[in-house]
């Protein structure tokens, strides 16, 4: 039996292998074996779902790529392009055990005044907050789910 939760996301049948006492997933988008910590169990449900659920399709998807932040280098938790390859749609992951709170919304917010996507979200896994950025001046307009692909 696994030592993480069950997540509000579809479950979803992950590649996971383990070596003594840690365990590993292979990632849906860079097809690599990682640590399965508890952060990658939701980032990996989450890249699941899109893929699943909302049929975005996998070639549009970016997880933990660097960028730049002032002096500062960030690295971002799912970034969707659109079919245009403009940034659409950023998720922010965090373990089941973070709270989302002001302070991570603040992160996320600070990352989209970089990325600029359409559509933001933020996950501890157990709840998920959505958000649709309608223009530059006006405020996030807080929605239940991110769209389907179309």
């Amino acid at each position: 039996m696994l030592p993480f939760p069950l997540l509000c996301f579809p479950p979803t049948a992950l590649d996971l292998k383990k070596s003594t006492e840690t365990y590993f997933v292979k990632c849906l988008v860079r097809k690599k074996w990682l640590t399965l910590t508890p952060e990658e169990w939701v980032r990996q449900h989450i890249i699941a779902y899109f893929l699943n659920n909302l049929k975005i399709p996998l070639s549009y998807v970016s997880v933990e790529k660097s960028f730049h932040y002032g002096t500062l280098t960030k690295r971002w938790d799912i970034l969707v392009y659109s079919q245009n390859y403009e940034p659409y749609i950023l998720i922010e992951c965090k373990a089941p055990t973070v709270t989302l709170s002001n302070e991570t919304l603040f992160q996320l917010f600070t990352y989209q005044h970089i990325v600029k996507g359409t559509f933001l979200g933020i996950t501890n896994g157990l709840e998920a907050k959505y958000f649709e950025v309608t223009s530059a001046e006006a405020p996030l307009k807080p929605i239940t789910n991110i769209p389907v692909w179309s």
